[in-house]
């Protein structure tokens, strides 16, 4: 049970991470007018990425703000991430898998 725990959050955590690249992909391209928003598929692509990073990034740029016109919070969140994944997660449930063995 705590390793099927253990791997829904590192999915969710996963899942998070290409959310994240997505919406600054796809921001740099609506910016360099590459893709336009005006297209219905691209406008709710580009919607329910940023209703999903959002919680998380507005924070970290309220605390960083843009260096020379380019956003880094993204990469702050990422590389946040995948530091709880890699060091927080296996401390969380290391000790819930060892008893549930």
């Amino acid at each position: 049970m705590g390793s099927f725990l253990y791997y829904i959050v590192d999915g969710l955590l996963g899942l998070f991470v290409v959310a994240v690249i997505i919406s600054a992909i796809l921001s740099w391209l609506v910016a360099f007018d590459v893709i336009n928003l005006r297209n219905r598929a691209v406008y709710s692509i580009a919607h329910f990425l940023d209703a999903v990073t959002r919680p998380i990034l507005r924070p970290v740029q309220k605390i960083i703000p843009p260096l020379g016109g380019v956003d880094i919070s993204p990469i702050i969140v990422l590389l946040v991430i995948q530091g709880v994944r890699l060091y927080l997660l296996p401390l969380a449930f290391g000790p819930i898998i060892a008893v549930l063995h």
